[in-house]
């Protein structure tokens, strides 16, 4: 999806078992000033779906590089969640020329760790065959922090959310074993020489603070924000502070102010 316009290109890459959706609201107030362009991982969304058994990261990241080069839009300010992540990490340390700037959002450096696998691994399998409504009780706790889940305020909201991961496409269990066998991004940050702004949710226990904290060490000069009452999907949860954090980020480099 792609807002068009003549403004500094801002690419939106999304969270593993969601779409672009999870980034309408920074799209709404964004689009305005700059161009937004967001796209559905293959085997996720609207995309078409390969028969293969994991679609891996790296195929991923090999998408974005194209889905740029075809658009003719570097260098691009790059907003990645969680798996989002992973793809814009790959894209700062290895295409510096396709990026202006880097955001990340509740996402890792590291493989998967070990510990979560098995239990991963089952949800999946049980997605696959009868699909994800049966297990979004189990995911909804990963996806989203406890203020969001518990705000009374928020029910209808979060009413529709599990709705979208209980719709999930079945065939959604390629991606999630690409992710779960995702090689480490960490080795390659020292590469990365774009801007870099690292936000993570005080509530995300999916991929924790601390591991916002490594990829920050790893990154020089990158910035690290806390976003509170925020778990897995802090553009969601908190959209309001995710967005004015973008803009924010994104303004310094466009108006020539890198400090």
């Amino acid at each position: 999806e792609d807002t068009g316009g003549s403004g500094p290109p801002v690419l939106f890459s999304h969270g593993l078992l969601w779409s672009t959706r999870m980034f309408d609201a920074q799209v709404a107030t964004l689009r305005s000033r700059y161009r937004c362009i967001s796209w559905d991982h293959r085997g996720q969304g609207q995309s078409d779906v390969p028969n293969v058994r994991s679609i891996s990261i790296e195929d991923c990241y090999a998408d974005a590089v194209a889905l740029i080069e075809q658009l003719g839009v570097a260098p691009v300010h790059i907003v990645g969640l969680s798996m989002g992540g992973f793809v814009a990490m790959r894209l700062a340390a290895r295409r510096p020329d396709l990026v202006r700037s880097c955001v990340l959002l509740e996402t890792s450096a590291e493989a998967e760790p070990a510990e979560n696998v098995p239990r991963y691994r089952t949800l999946n399998r049980v997605a696959r065959w009868f699909g994800l409504r049966m297990v979004a009780n189990k995911v909804m706790p990963i996806m989203f922090g406890t203020t969001f889940l518990t705000d009374p305020a928020r029910a209808v909201e979060r009413d529709a959310w599990r709705e979208r991961l209980s719709r999930n496409r079945r065939d959604i269990w390629r991606a999630v074993n690409g992710v779960i066998e995702r090689e480490p991004i960490m080795p390659e940050l020292g590469h990365v020489t774009a801007p870099t702004l690292i936000m993570v949710g005080d509530e995300d226990v999916a991929t924790v603070p601390l591991k916002a904290e490594r990829i920050h060490a790893a990154i020089r000069g990158s910035k690290l924000v806390r976003i509170p009452h925020a778990g897995h999907s802090s553009s969601i949860e908190q959209p309001g502070h995710v967005t004015a954090a973008i803009e924010a980020w994104v303004a310094r480099f466009e108006d020539g102010r890198s400090d």
